[in-house]
């Protein structure tokens, strides 16, 4: 309880940024959340379909393989599935990949979609909490200009606490939503990077030339 209440003063001395800080951080995790599960559910769809796919591409069943990604809506899926209609007109490996490239340009944005959020409320949880700040800090000054000298450096103290709470919220907003963003920016070039890697493997699994 004691934690709590510590908790509970420091948010309400904080002044009244606290709250839009309170907002950001909220919409920030729960945008985290959405994408880490997000992210998970697509790599491990990416891996089954995968292992699906290996042994049909290295029996040169093609048509089968179509079917399959064709019917997944895993990035692997679409990548693969675009290659393989593309690859039954195609005349060399170069207009396969290609056409293979253009899905993954298509793909890539949809596993970093709001990612970059997380970097902009970041920066505006940081700026925020500062101008708190300093209105804060406006405001004490102002406060203690007509008092007694012998109660200014109190006031003067007590104002200047007060204000740093909203910088230091704003830094408690700020520093974990930078982290959760580069887990997840991470995550998602290691699922783009994993899905060229299975383009690389199913172009040569074909006999083009170049």
């Amino acid at each position: 309880m004691d934690v709590f209440a510590t908790i509970i003063t420091f948010f309400q001395q904080g002044g009244p940024f606290m709250y839009p800080l309170l907002i950001v951080m909220v919409i920030g995790l729960a945008i985290a959340l959405e994408r880490f599960l997000y992210l998970r559910r697509a790599r491990r769809e990416n891996r089954r379909l995968w292992d699906q796919l290996l042994p049909l591409l290295n029996q040169g069943d093609y048509e089968a393989a179509e079917r399959a990604a064709t019917n997944s809506e895993t990035a692997i899926g679409r990548v693969l599935g675009y290659g393989l209609a593309r690859s039954k007109s195609a005349s060399s490996r170069a207009d396969v990949e290609m056409a293979m490239e253009e899905s993954l340009m298509e793909v890539t944005p949809l596993l970093e979609r709001r990612t970059h959020y997380l970097a902009t409320f970041a920066n505006i949880a940081t700026l925020m909490g500062l101008l708190g700040t300093i209105i804060g800090l406006i405001e004490g000054f102002t406060a203690v200009a007509n008092v007694n000298p012998a109660e200014k450096a109190d006031l003067l103290s007590a104002s200047i606490s007060v204000a740093m709470n909203t910088t230091a919220f704003g830094l408690m907003v700020a520093i974990p939503l930078l982290l959760l963003h580069a887990v997840l920016q991470s995550n998602a070039n290691e699922l783009v990077e994993n899905v060229e890697m299975a383009a690389i493997k199913f172009l040569n699994s074909f006999g083009f030339k170049s």
